[in-house]
């Protein structure tokens, strides 16, 4: 486990005891109404850190719009103009996000250190694959993992030099691989909370893959504080996503389903029944596992770990559960007679 410096945002604190799940606002930055209420969808669908974009001074208007509405941490993503972030720490958002180095000069960083430092409000440093430094892609050849790593560690330095270490680090890439290593290689660096995510990661399908193997391989490494799954899609599914992610490495709780790819055996509508049960258990809490198996070879014997699971026949089915009971049912009561037995658990 990385000894990880704590740092507050809102009233949470990134020490990896808990894995934050983020997502970003798209509506347009003009429109105060809809990212209020895309926020308020966001956070009842179980993202706890919201970031915005605040490209104008006229966009700072919905920090105090959105902190009114919900009570989960703000982020505010912001280049080039540090105003910007001055006036964002005045309007009381939660966290920055920005590049020190394309801030300006070190007067202008350290106004934005100043403000933050007087409402305790943490930066994170978030680099890019696409935006790193002409003389670091000279020095590397490429956005190379060791590249990335000194453009963050350069950053985090601008910092430090005005005793400013309140800091979360993201270094992220749309290459897979890249991504990983760049992680693996800051996390031995440094001890500042990391902000996960695969950059520009797709659509939802592709996104979501990319997203999993990324984030999925640190986290079971035991690095990263903060999770994005970025996806060219409404946010709500990259919270969705990051859900899952997080349940199938056992950070989350929740109804896990186990169920087999379907062979010459199956003779129940096994795909159909896996999607219902699926979405039928989609919000549920309990903390168990599901399995939905096609026949006696794939069901109580290699589902044994499941708390509770059906496993089909001959236009029939058994419902077995983890204490040995089974008890047979027909194909068109499976969803309906699991589910019942689920919600007794």
């Amino acid at each position: 486990m990385r000894n990880i410096k704590p740092v507050k945002v809102g009233d949470f604190i990134l020490d990896g005891r808990h894995i934050y799940i983020q997502s970003m606002l798209n509506i347009h930055s003009d429109d105060i109404e809809g990212n209020v209420k895309q926020a308020v969808e966001l956070e009842k669908a179980g993202c706890e850190i919201i970031r915005a974009a605040i490209p104008d001074m006229n966009a700072v208007k919905l920090i105090p719009a959105i902190k009114n509405a919900v009570k989960i941490p703000l982020v505010a993503d912001i280049h080039f103009d540090y105003r910007l972030a001055v006036e964002s720490a005045a309007a009381g958002v939660d966290k920055i996000r920005i590049n020190p180095g394309n801030i300006g000069s070190m007067d202008r960083i350290k106004a934005v250190v100043d403000a933050c430092k007087s409402k305790n409000i943490p930066i994170r440093i978030g680099v890019n694959s696409g935006s790193l430094e002409k003389e670091l892609l000279a020095k590397y050849g490429s956005p190379t993992p060791e590249a990335l790593v000194e453009s963050a560690m350069n950053h985090a330095a601008l910092l430090e030099r005005f005793d400013f270490d309140n800091i979360v680090i993201s270094i992220k890439s749309s290459d897979v691989k890249k991504m990983i290593e760049s992680y693996r290689l800051v996390a031995e660096k440094c001890s500042y909370p990391l902000h996960l995510g695969v950059t520009e990661a797709g659509t939802e399908r592709m996104g979501l893959i990319k997203s999993a193997i990324g984030i999925g391989s640190l986290l079971c490494d035991g690095i990263g504080e903060t999770i994005r799954v970025s996806l060219t899609d409404e946010p709500i599914k990259e919270i969705t996503a990051a859900k899952d992610i997080l349940k199938c490495i056992n950070k989350r709780g929740g109804v896990k389903i186990v169920s087999c790819p379907t062979c010459g055996r199956t003779r129940i509508d096994l795909i159909g029944t896996a999607k219902k049960v699926e979405e039928a258990l989609a919000d549920s809490d309990k903390d168990i596992t599901v399995a939905v198996m096609g026949c006696i070879v794939n069901g109580p014997g290699e589902a044994r770990e499941a708390d509770i699971g059906i496993a089909g026949g001959e236009g029939c089915a058994v419902i077995f559960k983890k204490d040995g009971t089974q008890r047979k049912i027909k194909e068109e009561d499976i969803v309906s007679e699991l589910l019942a037995e689920v919600n007794n658990l």
